[in-house]
């Protein structure tokens, strides 16, 4: 089994940054790209920022330029840089990686809320 443990969501005022960190334990022998998304309520899933295991990266553009993504591989860590908050950033904060151990399975975390107050 594979889980993926989110931390460091918590209540910001705008303007301010968090950090967010994702670690995968379990039955792994390769982790592909890593990557956040969010949901805002009444709002669909959508992709924050992703990573490839070479480090390529991957943002949507409303954080373009306030949100930065990075990894750990040794630590099988994934980060969320996340400055200048926004309050349309208010949403839980899911990491998703695509994990091979004989196969390649997508993996979620629980998620962590983030709430950013104006």
């Amino acid at each position: 089994q594979v889980q993926l443990v989110e931390s460091g969501g918590g209540l910001v005022q705008a303007g301010g940054s968090l950090r967010l960190s994702c670690v995968a334990s379990g039955r792994i022998r390769w982790i592909h790209a890593m990557g956040w998304y969010r949901q805002a309520p009444g709002k669909q899933r959508e992709l924050v920022a992703a990573i490839t295991s070479g480090g390529t990266t991957n943002y949507a553009d409303s954080v373009k330029g306030r949100i930065s993504i990075s990894r750990d591989n040794a630590k099988n860590t994934v980060y969320l840089q996340m400055n200048s908050l926004k309050p349309e950033d208010t949403a839980v904060y899911y990491c998703n990686a695509d994990i091979q151990y004989s196969v390649t399975h997508s993996y979620w975390g629980q998620g962590t809320r983030v709430t950013v107050s104006s």
